[in-house]
């Protein structure tokens, strides 16, 4: 057995990459099927809004209420359960034939993905040990990087496809159906493993069971001083909302207009801004996977905040020595999809992956008026967010040639934040929020938070416009970076560091201090002595 990788743990891994590719897919292949919906159907500016929003508000609401079918029913029946309605909503999206129909789908879709998002990231942390949770909870956000370049191609595959939107929805079935298969080799949670021997090699001798001694929590424990639990909270809505607060769905909004606005003519922009800047942050969650079991949480978070900082302030300058167009119009050519940042979380914004050309010729579109482009921004995730019916560049003359160092310094800055992101608050955040909060009311914990993501990033993108027309899109960039310093220092003097710790050694250290509230004392793991607990295995 020494040196073999137990059966259990390919398992857990397409668990959480599976789970992940689900979500990304979901969320981006909206984007792709706008147009031919609105070619079917005839959908009109609002309907459009109705589909995307519908998706948006059953995400919402699975956040808001989520946690409680987690920890009642369990993170293994939670996923099942959210698995069965992403099929009933994806029947319904790809049989549709009226409007109602298509809501009621695009609901049922985004209710599925965000319980299931919540549920996945907990149950895969609280199955394996310390040297394996990070990298797979991470596998997660590769997953939503992947399924996200995978709906771009498919949507560009079937772009031509009669009635290619059904096959594009019907798709989204076969990642949820795969993980449903894997979920039934594996054991409902933690204090069934002892009957998976792979199970407790991966934790390594320590299956925990559930006992009458063990401490009760309530919802409202969330906001008291007992076991430090307000510090876990602190920690948790922290960093989910800076997640949000740094601009990056905003940003990358903007990408393929900075691009264009720098010099890179024609379709450039686009591809950048949609495969360029999606591959690099499949490339960057990658190294992120690699690296989060090695250096520890807060060394990614620490570092990608910093270059996040870097990179949007990079930008501002950028924006302020070249015109840029303040305000993307709003066609009805669905833009790419947006990530927020689940876990998680949170992808690539302005500009859609080039499409077929249609038989038929103009594929009509229609545009819409630039107030009512502000409300179609999307509330969102640690997790990538689905466009609006199409932001993108408006059709006005090539700018004069720009130099090439500004173009390159674009470039570089924007592909900086992008990997920033998603080495860094992508999958970092939902790993922490999964490993602090009592197994008691960790699914209601992770759904609090999480709904408060949801929240800020609705927020941050209704007010965008209205901060450019305030102080301008180089002070919005600039701004975003003020907020990234902060919360580097939020990071550094708050944030613990969990690497190498067991989900008991963890809760036992929060009961014991007061740590991840030492403002003003350095915080580092060094400067936090852990002790092994001796926790009985279950027979």
């Amino acid at each position: 057995m020494e040196g073999r990788a137990p059966p259990a743990l390919p398992l857990c891994a397409s668990v959480s990459l599976l789970g992940g590719l689900t979500f990304g897919y979901e969320l981006a292949v909206i984007s792709g099927a706008l147009l031919p919906l609105q070619l079917d159907f005839g959908l009109s500016c609002s309907e459009q809004e109705l589909l995307v929003g519908s998706l948006l508000l059953g995400a919402l609401l699975a956040s808001l209420v989520g946690g409680i079918p987690i920890d009642r029913y369990g993170r293994k029946r939670a996923i099942l359960g959210s698995n069965l309605v992403l099929l009933a909503g994806s029947l319904s999206l790809g049989l549709a034939r009226s409007l109602p129909w298509l809501v009621l789908g695009c609901w049922a879709a985004g209710f599925a993905i965000s319980l299931s998002s919540m549920a996945c990231c907990i149950y895969v942390s609280e199955l394996v040990g310390p040297r394996q949770r990070g990298v797979l909870v991470a596998l997660y956000e590769v997953g939503v990087t992947v399924g996200i370049l995978l709906s771009y191609a498919l949507n560009y595959a079937l772009a031509s496809v009669p009635r290619g939107w059904r096959h594009m929805f019907g798709w989204a079935m076969a990642p949820a159906v795969l993980q449903s298969l894997g979920l039934l080799l594996l054991p409902a949670g933690a204090d069934e493993t002892a009957a998976h021997r792979d199970l407790l090699l991966l934790q390594g001798g320590e299956a925990t069971k559930l006992g009458p001694e063990r401490p009760r929590y309530t919802f409202l424990d969330l906001f008291r001083a007992r076991n430090n639990m307000r510090g876990r909270t602190a920690v948790g809505l922290g960093l989910v909302l800076l997640q949000q607060l740094t601009g990056q769905p905003n940003v990358l909004c903007y990408a393929s207009t900075v691009f264009r606005s720098v010099g890179f003519r024609g379709g450039s922009s686009a591809v950048l801004a949609s495969v360029g800047l999606g591959t690099v942050k499949v490339v960057a969650t990658l190294m992120a996977v690699g690296l989060v079991d090695r250096v520890g949480r807060r060394a990614l978070l620490l570092a990608g905040c910093a270059l996040m900082a870097l990179s949007v302030s990079g930008l501002g300058l950028v924006s302020f020595a070249v015109p840029v167009d303040s305000g993307p119009s709003c066609l009805a050519l669905p833009n790419a999809t947006r990530q927020a940042g689940l876990p998680g979380s949170d992808l690539l914004q302005d500009s859609a992956p080039p499409t077929k050309p249609r038989a038929g010729g103009d594929p009509q579109e229609p545009a819409l008026s630039a107030s009512k482009k502000a409300k179609t921004r999307p509330a969102g995730r640690d997790v990538p967010t689905p466009a609006p019916p199409a932001l993108s560049t408006p059709a006005t003359p090539s700018p004069p040639s720009q130099p090439a160092v500004l173009r390159w310094a674009a470039l570089v800055c924007m592909m900086a934040f992008v990997s920033a992101f998603s080495f860094g608050f992508g999958p970092v955040t939902w790993l922490v929020l999964s490993e602090i909060y009592p197994v008691e009311v960790r699914g209601r914990a992770f759904a609090f938070c999480s709904s408060f993501n949801w929240a800020t990033h609705l927020l941050v993108s209704l007010s965008f416009l209205h901060l450019i027309g305030a102080i301008g899109l180089s002070g919005t960039f600039l701004f975003y970076g003020l907020t990234a310093v902060l919360g580097l220092g939020f990071i550094y003097l708050v944030v613990p560091e969990t690497k190498g710790q067991s989900l008991a050694e963890i809760e036992q250290q929060f009961q014991k201090s007061r740590f991840t509230l030492c403002f003003g004392h350095r915080q580092s793991l060094a400067g936090v002595q852990y002790s092994r607990l001796d926790v009985p295995v279950a027979s």
